[in-house]
């Protein structure tokens, strides 16, 4: 095809240079049959485009199952980290109180020993005491300071027992947390194992897609541009025709020109032909009044055109601004159910889960909102995460339409650091975007992250400024990793480089 519509352009360029009028009218024919039949060939494949729509919904489907999952398992690690650091604590504090209590027992032990020896080396029994004939008043006594060093003697023996007893149960819970760090360790294998099959499987969805988009965009592409070239010549072609149509008219009137000479000459020798050659100035009256009534005619046409595209634009313009109340209503229906989901989560929150996520240094599932809400956002924000700045806001974007956020470019697993306080109001994945989260600051607004691996956070959670809240990733259908920062205040987007620094 490519070929052969350079053949065309070629055959047409040499009969604009011959300046014969018959044939380029015919080449512009030729032309403008070249243009429909391109331009049929371009819906063709728009509509083949359209038609695996559902195919690539399908493997949207299949990217977002993977995405999520990914960031799902990324969660759990960070919880089994939290976990295994929490029973590692708890071992260390066991081994405290263990060596405590056997410095105790020996402590005791000793004491009782010391008793022993004592009552031993006085000869101390009463049976001594009732069998030595001495005053019973001399023996009472004696008897009831014995009374009083076997009391001694057995909360002695009492200690050593409590202390034995401790030391029994501190060596059990030291055994169960050893058991349960190793069920700890054991699944943290099984989920990073389970990781690395989820991330080979995105590869594998991320190039099969990519694959059939490139082929697809390619091949309109290269159809969009031969249409655009054809239409090129055509349009340089009806430039020419109206040239040579000008030379026509102007060749046209300079014999008209002489022929009104000729006739004048004519009337001084033919007085007999003046009335006929009055006929023919009517008649060319007449065709002037013809010419100015198509002219009219034509301006009248042209009006009307104007007027429909007016009218066109004026749908266009009702058209958007439907689509935008669209728009909205679908954003209070997302907050509706990101509020529904927020309690939901608020609810499964499990109760065994302690400590901090890994990496955050913070307690956010128990930290509560401030009393009045938050206060929104101010400038001179920390970046979330350090990067070279891509797809400034405003710009347009290379795949059409504005640039509403900007993106960060930054290794895969650095992590996303909250700009300011909130509250987690959506964390999944979402088409275009990959694992998002949105975080709602008060008053009006809102900070969006996209494009991440994994999200560390969940609905309903509170964090402060800096917070570890996921990890950069390529989600999405992105190439390159990175996190797309977007903020809203009352819905509307802002520039993010208004509102925070390096």
């Amino acid at each position: 095809m490519r070929y052969r519509f350079g053949a065309v352009i070629t055959l047409m360029w040499v009969g604009l240079a011959s300046a014969a009028e018959p044939g380029l009218a015919e080449r512009q024919a030729e032309a403008r049959r070249q243009q429909a039949d391109l331009q049929t060939r371009i819906e063709a494949l728009q509509k083949q485009i359209d038609s695996q729509e559902s195919s690539r919904r399908d493997a949207a489907n299949e990217l977002r199952a993977s995405e999520s999952a990914i960031s799902d398992i990324n969660l759990r690690l960070a919880e089994l980290a939290a976990r295994e650091r929490d029973i590692q604590a708890d071992l260390k504090d066991i081994a405290v109180q263990t060596a405590q209590s056997q410095k105790q027992l020996a402590q005791r032990q000793h004491e009782l020993a010391d008793q022993l020896r004592a009552q031993y080396a006085g000869g101390l029994s009463p049976w001594t005491a009732l069998l030595s004939g001495s005053d019973p008043q001399a023996i009472g006594r004696e008897l009831s300071y014995l009374g009083y060093v076997t009391d001694a003697q057995a909360n002695a023996v009492r200690a050593v027992r409590q202390v034995i007893d401790k030391l029994a149960v501190l060596q059990a819970r030291a055994k169960e947390g050893h058991q349960e760090l190793e069920a700890v360790q054991e699944k943290t294998v099984a989920e990073k194992q389970a990781l690395e099959a989820q991330k080979a499987e995105r590869t594998k969805v991320l190039a099969r897609i990519e694959a059939t988009l490139k082929a697809q965009r390619g091949q309109a592409e290269r159809l969009t541009q031969n249409d655009k070239r054809l239409g090129s010549l055509i349009k340089d072609l009806d430039v020419e025709i109206a040239r040579q149509a000008e030379e026509a008219r102007i060749r046209a009137e300079e014999a008209r020109r002489k022929a009104e000479e000729a006739r004048r000459q004519e009337e001084a020798r033919r007085a007999a032909e003046a009335q006929r050659l009055a006929d023919i100035e009517r008649a060319r009256e007449q065709a002037r009044e013809a010419e100015l009534a198509a002219r009219d005619a034509q301006l009248r046409a042209q009006r009307a055109q104007a007027q429909q595209e007016a009218e066109q634009a004026r749908k266009q313009v009702e058209q958007a601004r439907a689509q935008q109340r669209e728009a909205e209503a679908q954003a209070r229906e997302a907050r509706r159910e990101a509020q529904e989901r927020e309690q939901k989560a608020t609810e499964k929150v499990p109760v065994k889960i302690r400590g901090t996520i890994a990496g955050t240094g913070d307690t956010s599932r128990q930290r509560l909102a401030p009393q009045g809400g938050f206060e929104g956002l101010s400038k001179n924000m920390a970046y979330p995460v350090r990067g070279e700045v891509q797809g400034r806001f405003g710009a347009e974007r290379p795949e059409g339409g504005l640039w509403r956020g900007i993106v960060l470019r930054a290794s895969e697993g650095t992590s996303v650091h909250a700009i300011a306080a909130g509250r987690v109001v959506y964390a999944s994945w979402l088409s275009g975007f990959g694992n998002i989260m949105i975080v709602d600051h008060g008053a009006g607004y809102l900070s969006v992250y996209g494009y991440n691996q994994s999200l560390l956070r969940q609905v309903g959670d509170v964090v402060a400024a800096g917070d570890n809240i996921a990890t950069v990733g390529a989600t999405g259908g992105q190439v390159e990793p990175g996190l797309y920062l977007e903020i809203r205040h009352k819905g509307v987007p802002v520039n993010p480089l208004l509102w925070i620094t390096r």
